[in-house]
């Protein structure tokens, strides 16, 4: 049997002389991890195109940052920071500015004036509940037609009093959406 025999070929070099032309010792071309063209008996063969390759794939790797798990580290991860902590910035900015108006008594929480507001419509329906009796008592000689009408009535602005604090999210909407055109 014939065995196959792989013959120098025109620009391969031995590690010996690969080194001695790059100016660095056999042992620090070893570092590099270039892999052989070739071997024939104990010495490797090297080509100048497998050697910069390296050296390329090398400096790549060596401008990428890694982390400590070997993954690679986004090169915009300081800029994309540094944006986080100007927006949390800006924002925490904002609501200071905002509480500061509130206790400065200029700006009022929408929970709050929707609260004060449907307190203050329960204490008018409570108070037009009572309307009707207190009239029929200090004019005992008044039409018992005229009471009824006057109770209807009172007892109508007693239920808008009443649905007050249920319409005023719906208030608040319609003046935002005036305010924007």
């Amino acid at each position: 049997m014939a065995k196959n025999e792989t013959t120098k070929q025109r620009g391969w070099l031995n590690k010996s002389d690969m080194a001695a032309s790059l100016g660095i010792s056999p042992q620090a071309f070893d570092k590099w991890g270039v892999e052989p063209v070739a071997r024939i008996g104990r010495e490797a063969f090297y080509t100048v195109q497998d050697v910069v390759q390296n050296r390329i794939d090398h400096a790549a790797r060596k401008q990428q940052p890694e982390g400590a798990d070997g993954e690679v580290i986004d090169p915009l991860l300081e800029y994309k920071l540094l944006q986080e902590k100007l927006r949390l910035t800006t924002a925490q900015a904002y609501a200071q500015e905002q509480k500061n108006q509130v206790n400065d008594k200029v700006l009022v929480p929408v929970p709050f004036a929707t609260f004060a507001l449907a307190k203050i419509a329960a204490q008018i329906g409570s108070k037009l509940e009572t309307v009707g009796k207190t009239v029929s008592r200090r004019h005992p000689d008044i039409d018992p037609r005229i009471l009824e009408t006057l109770e209807r009535e009172i007892a109508l602005a007693r239920n808008v009093s009443a649905q007050f604090g249920d319409d005023l999210p719906g208030y608040l909407d319609e003046y935002l959406a005036a305010m924007d055109t």
